[in-house]
C-alpha cells in the first residue's frame, strides 16, 4: 500500500495533461531555455531573497556552464562539471558583497570549499509551513501575459517555486513547471477562468508542498544521522516498491539513490537532474522492469517517469517461504556472519523483512531492525547466545504491537472528542512537553497532528497504521529542523537526536518540561481581548482561542483539562456576547475582569 498519493496520478492528468513534457530529457538538454531553467532553480533556491530580475542577471552569467555540463565528451564527467559550476556560483556571489550581505551569509564567504557549500545551505528558509491557502492568479492578468510571452510565465513559476520550496528537488520543480504552463494554457481558453485555474493548478500546488516536505526530510535524514540510516531508509524504501528484485540489486540501488539524494539536498541541481534522468533510464530500460506497477510510468515522457514511479504503488507480495528470514534468529552461525560482515548481514535482514512487511510504515521497520542490532550486540557476547537470539522473532511482533497500539489510542481519541476537541487536547500536551515554542508555533504544529489524525484515522486498521505513522515522522522532523535552528528543551532534543526509528515513541512519551519556568504575566497579557475578534473568520477565532488554551497550560501545566475548557468556553462565550453588544469595545472591558478572575484564581492551585 502507498501512504502518499496526494495526487492521483491518473486524476491528474486528466486535469493537465502536460503535452509539454513529450521532449525527451537529452532532447530539452540541449535547449538553451531548458538550461536557464535548471540555472534559475539553483540560483532562486540559494538566494531567496532576490527579485526575479536580479535572479535571471545572475542566471544569465552562469547558464555557458551549464551548457556545458550537458554536452560533455566521453572521458568526462557530469558531477565534476555540476561541482565547477556550483563552486563558480558561490565565488560569484561572495565576489558581490553586496548580494552576500543582503542574504545574510556573508560570513560564508571566509570559507573555503565543501564548508562554504554547507554553511550557504543552512541559510535556506522552508516557507512550506506558512501557509495553506491556495491563493488563485489573476486570471485576466496572467493570461494577458502567457499571450505575450509564454516563457516568461513559466520562467516567473520557476521562481517563486524555487525560493519558496528551496529544498524541492530540481527534477520535480521541472515537471511541475511543464504542467502549469499547459493548465495555464488550457485554462486561458476556457470561459470561466478562475474555476478552472482552481481545479487545474490546486493539485500541483498541494502536491508540490507536500513532496517539499518530504525531500526536506530526507535532507534532515542524511544531515542529522550517519549514512547507514539514509542507506537503510533508502533500502526499506525500494524494498517495499520492488519486493521481487533480489538483494544485491536493491543494495546497490540503495547507495546510488542515497547518494543521490544528498547531491539534491545540497542544491547542485544540474547534478540532481542528471542523476535522477540515469536512474530512470536504467529503471526503465531493464530487461525486466522491477515491478509491474512501475511499468506504466516507463511508458509515459521521460521528464516525467521520474514522478511516476516515485509516487507508484507497491508491486504485490511475492510468496515467499519463511526459511530466509527465520535463519535470522535460529541459525547457530548468526554470530559469525554478525561478526565478519555485519553492515552486509545486517542490510539482507532488513531487506528480507521489508519484502515480508510491505505493510508497515519505514520507521516500524527500522525499530525492527534496531532492536534485532541492539539483540545481536547483547546475545553474541554469550556463551549460548543462539538460545538468547531465538526470542528475536517474539521482539519483533512486540515491537509492531506497541507501535499498533500507540496508533489505535490516538485514533480512539480523535474519534472520541471529534476534530475540534482533539486538537485542543493536542495542544495541551504539546505545550506541556514543549513550552518554550511560542503559542503560534504550537498551534500550527498540533494542527499538522490533527490534520494527520483526520485523515488517517478513518482508514481501515493496516493502513491507519501505516498512514499515522509515515505522516508523524514529517511532522515530526519539522518540529526537530525548528529545535536544530532554536534550541526548545534537553527532553525534545534527546528525541530529535537519539533514535530516527523511535522517534516518535520518544515523543508519544514526553512528559511535562519540569524546567521551564514560565515568564511574569499579568492577566491581561494572558487574555487579550480586542475589537477585532469580532471580525474574525471561524477558523481565525479557533487559533486564537487554541492560542489562549496554549498560553494558559505554560501559565500552569499542572491545572486539569476541564479547568482550561471551561476557561475557553467561558472566553468564547464572552467575545459572541460582546459581538453582538451596541459597543463592542465597551463591553469587552466590563466583562473581562471575569475571565481575569477565573484566570487569577487558576494560578493559586497548584495540582501535582
Amino acid at each position: 500500500m502507498k501512504i502518499f498519493r496526494p495526487i492521483c496520478f491518473l486524476v491528474f492528468f486528466s486535469y493537465v495533461q502536460c503535452q509539454t513534457l513529450q521532449r525527451s530529457l537529452l532532447a530539452a538538454g540541449r535547449d538553451p531555455i531548458y538550461n536557464l531553467y535548471i540555472t534559475s532553480i539553483m540560483v532562486a533556491q540559494f538566494l531567496q531573497k532576490l527579485t526575479y530580475e536580479e535572479v535571471q542577471t545572475i542566471v544569465e552569467e552562469l547558464v555557458d556552464l551549464t551548457d556545458k555540463c550537458k554536452i560533455l565528451k566521453p572521458h568526462e564527467s557530469p558531477s565534476e562539471c555540476a561541482h565547477q559550476l556550483m563552486t563558480t556560483f558561490l565565488e560569484h556571489i561572495c565576489n558581490n558583497q553586496g548580494k552576500a550581505e543582503r542574504q545574510e551569509f556573508s560570513d560564508c564567504c571566509n570559507i573555503n570549499n565543501k564548508a562554504r557549500l554547507k554553511c550557504f545551505l543552512l541559510y535556506k528558509k522552508d516557507d512550506a509551513d506558512d501557509s495553506d491557502v491556495f491563493q488563485i492568479p489573476n486570471p485576466e492578468q496572467i493570461c494577458e501575459t502567457h499571450k505575450e510571452n509564454q516563457v516568461s510565465v513559466k520562467e516567473r513559476y520557476i521562481y517563486e517555486m524555487s525560493r519558496k520550496y528551496p529544498f524541492l528537488y530540481g527534477p520535480t520543480i521541472l515537471t511541475m513547471s511543464a504542467c502549469y504552463e499547459t493548465a495555464i494554457h488550457s485554462c486561458c481558453q476556457e470561459e470561466n477562468k478562475t474555476e478552472c485555474f482552481q481545479m487545474k493548478l490546486e493539485p500541483i500546488r498541494k502536491y508540490i508542498r507536500e513532496l517539499s516536505w518530504r525531500h526536506h526530510h530526507l535532507c534532515e535524514i542524511g544531515i542529522k544521522f550517519n549514512h547507514k540510516v539514509a542507506k537503510a531508509v533508502e533500502l526499506v524504501l525500494l524494498t517495499k516498491k520492488q519486493p521481487k528484485t533480489n538483494f544485491s540489486e536493491i543494495a546497490r540501488l540503495a547507495v546510488y539513490i542515497k547518494n543521490l539524494h544528498q547531491t539534491c539536498c545540497e542544491g547542485d541541481v544540474v547534478a540532481c537532474v542528471l542523476g535522477r534522468s540515469q536512474l530512470m533510464n536504467y529503471t526503465c530500460s531493464s530487461q525486466s522492469i522491477p515491478s509491474s506497477k512501475i511499468a506504466p510510468c516507463c511508458a509515459l515522457p521521460v521528464p516525467f517517469q521520474g514522478e511516476c514511479i516515485i509516487n507508484s504503488e507497491n508491486d504485490d507480495k511475492p510468496d515467499l517461504p519463511s526459511l530466509p528470514l527465520s535463519r535470522f534468529t535460529e541459525d547457530r552461525f548468526v554470530c559469525k556472519q554478525f561478526s565478519d560482515k555485519q553492515d552486509d548481514f545486517l542490510q539482507e535482514f532488513l531487506y528480507e523483512y521489508s519484502r515480508r512487511h510491505s505493510e508497515l510504515a519505514v520507521p516500524v521497520i527500522l525499530r525492527v531492525d534496531t532492536v534485532y542490532q541492539n539483540l545481536l550486540a547483547k546475545c553474541c557476547k554469550l556463551e549460548n547466545p543462539l538460545e538468547c537470539y531465538s526470542h528475536g522473532k517474539e521482539m519483533f511482533q512486540r515491537v509492531i504491537r506497541e507501535s499498533h497500539e500507540r496508533v489505535k489510542n490516538h485514533c480512539d481519541l480523535h474519534e472520541k472528542l471529534g476534530d475540534a476537541y482533539f486538537h485542543d487536547r493536542l495542544i495541551i500536551l504539546y505545550t506541556k512537553k514543549a513550552p518554550q515554542l511560542s503559542a503560534q508555533e504550537l498551534v500550527m504544529f498540533t494542527k499538522n497532528m490533527a490534520a494527520a489524525a483526520t485523515k488517517c484515522c478513518p482508514l481501515r486498521d493496516e493502513q491507519q497504521f501505516a498512514c499515522m505513522e509515515d505522516l508523524a515522522k514529517l511532522i515530526l522532523g519539522a518540529l526537530c529542523r525548528r529545535h536544530e535552528a532554536e534550541p526548545i528543551n534537553a527532553a525534545v532534543g534527546h528525541c530529535c537526536d537519539d533514535s530516527y526509528a523511535f522517534r516518535k515513541p520518544c515523543f508519544d512519551d514526553l512528559q511535562v518540561d519540569r524546567t521551564y519556568i514560565s515568564p511574569p504575566l499579568s492577566c491581561d497579557q494572558v487574555i487579550s481581548l480586542k475589537e477585532n475578534l469580532c471580525k474574525a473568520q471561524e477558523e481565525e477565532f479557533q487559533t486564537e482561542k487554541q492560542k489562549l488554551l496554549s498560553n494558559l497550560v505554560k501559565q500552569k501545566p499542572y491545572a486539569t483539562e476541564m479547568q482550561f475548557q471551561s476557561i475557553i468556553a467561558d472566553f468564547a462565550h464572552l467575545v459572541e456576547t460582546c459581538c453582538q453588544a451596541e459597543s463592542s469595545e465597551m463591553c469587552f472591558r466590563e466583562e473581562v475582569w471575569y475571565l481575569y478572575f477565573l484566570l487569577c484564581s487558576l494560578r493559586v492551585l497548584r495540582i501535582y
